[in-house]
């Protein structure tokens, strides 16, 4: 990975920008679950944060069946 030939591929791209997008979901949720003393819920930075991450997710499976072409 780190020699001077490596480049990212479009699958490796996918996972990587699917799994930052599922693991912010799921911190985001968490984060909320936590602080359970706080009334209010799910406020409108943690909608943004949650739409910017299913984003990211959903980009993420579109790029992984292009395979090994260079991103």
């Amino acid at each position: 990975m780190l020699s001077n030939d490596f480049t990212f591929s479009k699958r490796l791209l996918g996972v990587l920008l699917l799994l930052v997008g599922v693991i912010g979901f799921i911190g985001i949720f968490a984060v909320d679950v936590i602080d359970v003393g706080r009334e209010g819920g799910i406020g409108p930075a943690q909608r943004i944060a949650l739409g910017v991450c299913a984003a990211l997710a959903l980009l993420g499976l579109t790029l992984i069946p292009l395979g090994k072409a260079k991103a």
